[in-house]
């Protein structure tokens, strides 16, 4: 039965409901004592992530540390304002994926359980992130990949910093991009996000900003600043959501200096056009020919990159990304832990963690072992359930909760840059000529810096320089 069948059943049942609101995250015996540091100023309530030594790679134990404190605080009206943030150069490197296959090697049939649960907790905490009835910040500073793209990308307010180091690698790993990849990755503009997920390409400091992954660009040194203002914010008692973050957001503007100096936007221009127009295609042979047709040495290199990769990994994550936007922000993470599951039970997740992570070897035995030797059947398991597969993920809120939202676009979609659906909407429906996008937008958005270069980019891309500006060139 396919996979839409089963998750889009109207409601859960009785015991469903049950099940899910008596649902209690605890600590185990053997969690490390301070591998997550909770913080309370004032009205800021901190959660810094302290395995610097590890990148700060996420695993169970900081999972169960850091899911009751959400909830207690999402009850306690001291608390105004969460801030995520990582002890050393990284927010977070992303799951500790290295541990999880040795467990797996090591055990078995057991270990791949013990991976299974890892994720249904990791994407339980994720959920109640990308559903937070106050507002959050994560300050991504440093390395923010993987699993700590999973705790920053959903919050409302992301903060880049000149440290930033922003990727989803898991098709690297023999894997696909997890922690809700399959919600923020096909809203970003154009083809970007499936670029990014094939590829798993890095993006550095503000370009993390002007792609829309980052909502805001503050040097790092300004940070502790910023946490302390934070901390000085009241709100009224039945203030809404949107006014605390209009109030946030404001605030964060405060501690806006300037963008780096001679750093154009690096997905932009004819790069990104070239992305726009070989990573449209809904097969990876159509998109490895597009490459071809190209003739530049980043074609080359991209089209290198993606033949690399597991076949089964880039097979399924371009049909990730192609249904996932249609998926609700909840039902991403119930399809997603079927996803992973299927990936625990095959064996080019296991393979690529050992050969990059674990014995380095640097050369992945895929099976299959090439695109040639594969088709698009190989993605059938990983978008089906059958009779005996593990049920779907019972999340921490779902609509039996007073207040729950489940969405297909993120509610807080306009505190950073615009879009370039934005963009397309003042054209296509408004019917605003291209010259005065900038000046409206500038001053909707009070001024924002970057806005300028983004939406200049887009007009230039998109519009050109022809007569009939006003119509946007599909």
């Amino acid at each position: 039965m396919p996979l839409r069948a089963k998750i889009l059943r109207p409601g859960f049942s009785s015991q469903q409901k049950m099940f899910a609101s008596s649902l209690v995250i605890k600590e185990q015996e053997g969690d490390a004592p301070h591998d997550v540091l909770f913080g309370s100023t004032y009205g800021v309530r901190t959660i810094e992530l302290n395995r610097p030594g590890s990148l700060n790679a996420l695993n169970g134990s900081m999972a169960r540390k850091i899911v009751p404190r959400l909830r207690e605080w999402e009850k306690s009206q001291m608390a105004n304002i969460i801030i995520l943030k990582g002890a050393g150069r990284a927010l977070c490197s992303g799951g500790d994926v290295a541990a999880l296959v040795e467990s797996i090697k090591g055990e078995g049939p057991i270990g791949v359980q013990k991976a299974v649960r890892y994720f249904e907790l990791e994407y339980r905490l994720d959920h109640l992130v990308a559903t937070y009835p106050k507002p959050y910040v994560a300050f991504m500073d440093g390395i923010t990949m993987g699993g700590g793209v999973g705790l920053s990308i959903h919050a409302p307010f992301r903060i880049a910093t000149e440290n930033t180091l922003f990727a989803m690698p898991e098709t690297k790993i023999g894997f696909f991009p997890d922690v809700g990849g399959s919600f923020f990755l096909p809203r970003l503009d154009g083809e970007i996000g499936t670029y990014l997920a094939l590829t798993s390409e890095g993006l550095k400091g503000v370009q993390a900003f002007y792609s829309g992954l980052a909502t805001h660009y503050i040097h790092s040194t300004s940070l502790p600043d910023l946490e302390a203002r934070l901390a000085e914010l009241v709100f009224g008692d039945y203030q809404p959501l949107k006014e605390r973050w209009e109030i946030v957001d404001s605030t964060i503007e405060e501690f806006v200096t300037g963008l780096p100096e001679d750093t154009p936007i690096q997905l932009s221009g004819e790069i990104r056009k070239a992305i726009d127009r070989c990573f449209r295609f809904n097969t990876i042979e159509k998109i490895l020919e597009a490459l071809t047709r190209e003739d530049s040495d980043w074609a080359r290199e991209t089209f290198e990159t993606i033949k690399s990769r597991s076949p089964t990994s880039v097979r399924v994550t371009l049909r990730q990304l192609r249904a996932g936007k249609e998926w609700t922000i909840s039902e991403t993470f119930q399809r997603e832990l079927h996803m992973a599951t299927k990936f625990l039970e095959g064996k080019d997740f296991v393979e690529g963690v050992d050969a990059l992570l674990l014995s380095k070897t640097s050369d992945p035995k895929w099976d299959p072992p090439t695109l040639k030797s594969s088709d698009e059947s190989v993605t059938a398991p990983y978008f089906t359930v059958e009779e005996g597969d593990r049920p779907r993920l019972q999340l921490l809120r779902d609509e039996s909760d007073a207040g729950f939202v489940d969405y297909k676009q993120y509610p807080h979609a306009k505190i950073g840059l615009p879009s370039e659906a934005e963009v397309r909407q003042l054209i296509q429906e408004r019917k605003m000529l291209p010259d005065d996008i900038i000046p409206y937008l500038v001053e909707d958005r009070n001024g924002k810096i970057g806005l300028v270069e983004k939406v200049r980019d887009i007009i230039d891309r998109r519009v050109g320089t022809g007569v009939d500006r006003a119509v946007w060139e599909e």
